[in-house]
């Protein structure tokens, strides 16, 4: 029997009922198969690649563990390969941690890959696997991961003796089926940022005028009140400003002001400050602390901790510690601590500038740098016992 048929028993011919009169077609109905799943990426990065040479087969480095679909994962990496007879190769496996022992099996697409040393995948990359994980199948990845000879000084994918393994996974969640609504009304997507950008640039109905240098802006005395507990008090409160209908910003660039201005009535970045690397960013970050305005802050800490490197993490650290923004305190920190960072970024002027304006912070990056390195010589002292 034909795999793909499903026994049943034999049915009369039901001979097809005859239109009605004055119908075309018959009436008509569908359904739709959904799948949901989760995707995510993690980097794992491998410092001093060179010292992990000689573990010997079997023996790994493994990622810190990551949530992905509500399941816990880490990547291990294998300098002298997972299995015997792979000298010549690394290995680098996904592995899945499951307290359950009786728990089903979780269905994943995914794939391994290492990046070149600017961050970016290179042109040639590693399949995606397709893998059903359980208690009794926890791992599955590329054996022959790549050649060592390709990991030599020169690397592509070598910077300062690290390599930066990036996993992207997608787990499946489950798969249900839906009845298509075949009378239902599409309803557009909500326009209130449009019309709020519009009511700001038109201009009708404002009730207040920035000047900033020199440039007037004019807004809505509720509109900004609500969004900004500084606005609220010197529109509505005790230090209203005198001048009820304009109102004079000083040590603000216009950009910044109107940008401010921009996410209050629209909630969204403007285009030029998608960049963390675009020096506005830092200026928006300062406004937005100014005014209170609380999601523009985190997002300005968020772009910011993307663009970190060694030429702007002590000036952007020193950013962080004056205006309280705690989340790009902690990841700057981080950076500085690193393995061979730190070196690098107390030559730049940034650091500088950093211990001048804000000397106590060196003693957490000390404590941090600190404690890492005693973490990474207890691991590297238990591998040799090992």
């Amino acid at each position: 029997m034909d795999a793909r048929s499903v026994p049943g028993p034999p049915q009369r011919p039901t001979p097809s009922a005859p239109l009605p009169a004055g119908c075309s077609c018959l009436p008509k109905t569908s359904s739709t198969s959904l799948t949901k799943s989760f995707t995510a990426v993690h980097d794992f990065r491998v410092s001093d690649y060179s010292l992990l040479e000689g573990m010997g087969f079997g023996r790994y480095v493994t990622s810190s563990t990551f949530s992905v679909g509500g399941h816990d994962w880490a990547v291990r990496f294998y300098p002298d390969g997972a299995t015997a007879g792979l000298l010549g190769d690394v290995s680098a496996f996904l592995y899945y941690y499951s307290r359950d022992l009786d728990a089903p099996g979780v269905r994943t697409r995914f794939t391994l890959n290492l990046l070149e040393r600017d961050g970016k995948m290179p042109q040639v990359t590693n399949p995606y696997m397709k893998h059903t994980f359980s208690p009794v199948s926890d791992n599955w990845g590329f054996t022959k991961f790549m050649e060592k000879s390709r990991l030599q000084q020169g690397s592509p994918y070598l910077d300062r003796d690290c390599l930066t393994i990036r996993c992207v996974l997608t787990v499946v969640i489950e798969s249900r089926t839906m009845a298509n609504e075949t009378n239902s009304i599409a309803v557009p997507p909500s326009s209130l940022h449009q019309d709020f950008g519009e009511m700001l640039s038109d201009g009708e109905g404002a009730d207040v005028t920035f000047t900033v240098d020199g440039q007037l802006f004019r807004a809505h005395r509720c509109v900004l009140a609500f969004r900004s507990p500084v606005f609220r008090a010197e529109l509505f409160g005790p230090m209203k400003e005198k001048a009820e209908n304009r109102i004079r910003i000083d040590d603000m660039e216009p950009a910044i002001f109107e940008a401010l201005l921009q996410f209050i009535y629209t909630d969204r970045l403007p285009d030029s400050c998608s960049d963390g690397r675009n020096p506005a960013i830092t200026h928006l970050l300062v406004a937005a602390d100014r005014y209170g305005v609380e999601r523009l802050r985190l997002l300005c800490e968020s772009k910011l901790s993307e663009a970190i490197d060694v030429e702007t993490v002590a000036t952007t650290l020193a950013l962080a510690e004056q205006h309280n923004c705690s989340q790009l305190r902690r990841a700057c920190i981080g950076f500085m601590a690193s393995p061979n960072m730190l070196g690098p970024i107390m030559e730049t002027d940034g650091f500088n500038h950093l211990i001048a304006s804000c000397p106590l912070v060196m003693k957490e990056i000390l404590d941090k740098v600190s404690c890492i390195w005693s973490v990474t010589s207890v691991s590297w002292q238990m591998t040799q016992k090992n």
